[in-house]
């Protein structure tokens, strides 16, 4: 595989590095404790959470089609209790939240990009009931797998890191995708997705471990291929740490893709590393996109600099086929694994 190996090794942080490291995360901490004014609680079900509950953390936005499948596919592999952020939804999907039994809900029309991509809210649900628990953080758009999941839960998977001493696992975001036109295929609510996107590229890959944080910089794949070709260093961040045994002290930076503190980081070293990692199935690709890609040009909110990807939603926009004679069909955790690109945890 084309992937590039990343060395596990943390940079060294001195002292004055790691004091304003510290003081990040605080700053990082306060925020999110201010943004709770901008969260409605909506339906509050929190009372229901064991000690040995997993829980799951989304901020979602017009998820509807995509929410009953998200739901049971990770109610099946073990999550115990949804904590989850309306943001501002008009497509009915925030009364669907309501009815969910295991779901506590809580809406804002505040705006995604101001709030740190929606991290400032996360956190202060994480700081708030995510303490000493195993926390899943991850978009309505993305399926986590790993090697073993036909036989191994999130209890087992937590399991398994804690007799090891590891407090989290991290994975490589894997963008699937139809063949043909983005807007040829049917998707229907509660359908697998993987029926619809099944396809994706195995390679190239490339990593770097940046400083001070130690968090890992891995992009390529097909946006890169198709979107940013002459200006790779401009694609999608694709590494995530996305499952921790999380603390009140812990605040992730730039969504799930870096944390402090800067352990967290070294939880995962990318594809061909040595870490037990998985992989986070992106269905980002659903015909769907077509048409949100033109109101998300509009919002404005999922960019730092918003108006650079203007020319990204207008290919999107576009329907265009993302196949390519690299593409690989996608045939399950175990093709996975033989790639390189996740590693299978000791059961």
């Amino acid at each position: 595989m084309e992937a590039l190996r990343v060395a596990a090794e943390m940079p060294r942080i001195g002292w004055r590095a790691a004091y304003l490291l510290r003081w990040k995360r605080r700053r990082m901490l306060w925020r999110s404790w201010r943004s709770r004014h901008q969260l409605k609680l909506v339906r509050d079900r929190t009372a229901r959470i064991s000690a040995s509950d997993i829980l799951a953390f989304v901020v979602q936005r017009n998820e509807e089609i995509r929410l009953p499948y998200f739901f049971d596919y990770y109610r099946r592999l073990g999550v115990d209790h949804f904590l989850v952020i309306d943001n501002g939804s008009d497509d009915g999907s925030s009364d669907m939240l309501a009815q969910q039994d295991d779901v506590s809900v809580w809406h804002t029309d505040a705006g995604y990009r101001a709030s740190r991509f929606g991290v400032d809210w996360l956190t202060y649900l994480q700081m708030t009931y995510g303490h000493d628990h195993w926390c899943l953080t991850v978009d309505a758009d993305e399926l986590l797998t790993y090697g073993g999941i036909e036989f191994h839960d999130l209890k087992a998977l937590a399991g398994s890191l804690g007799r090891q001493g590891r407090i989290g696992f991290g994975a490589m975001m894997l963008d699937l995708y139809p063949r043909g036109p983005l807007d040829k295929p049917r998707y229907s609510p509660g359908q697998d997705p993987l029926e619809v996107l099944q396809w994706f590229d195995p390679a190239p890959y490339r990593a770097v471990r940046q400083s001070p944080m130690g968090n890992l910089w891995l992009q390529g794949g097909v946006r890169e291929r198709l979107f940013f070709p002459t200006a790779p260093r401009r694609s999608p961040t694709l590494n995530k740490i996305p499952f921790v045994r999380w603390s009140r002290r812990y605040a992730y930076v730039n969504s799930t893709h870096s944390a402090l503190p800067p352990v967290l980081n070294g939880l995962y070293d990318g594809p061909g590393g040595e870490h037990p990692s998985g992989v986070l199935l992106h269905t980002k690709f659903l015909p769907e996109i077509v048409r949100k890609s033109a109101t998300e040009k509009q919002r404005q909110e999922h960019f730092h600099t918003p108006r650079d990807f203007d020319a990204y939603y207008d290919h999107l926009a576009a329907a265009p086929d993302l196949w390519s004679e690299r593409s690989l069909k996608y045939k399950g955790p175990e093709q996975l694994l033989e790639l390189g690109l996740m590693r299978e945890p000791e059961w």
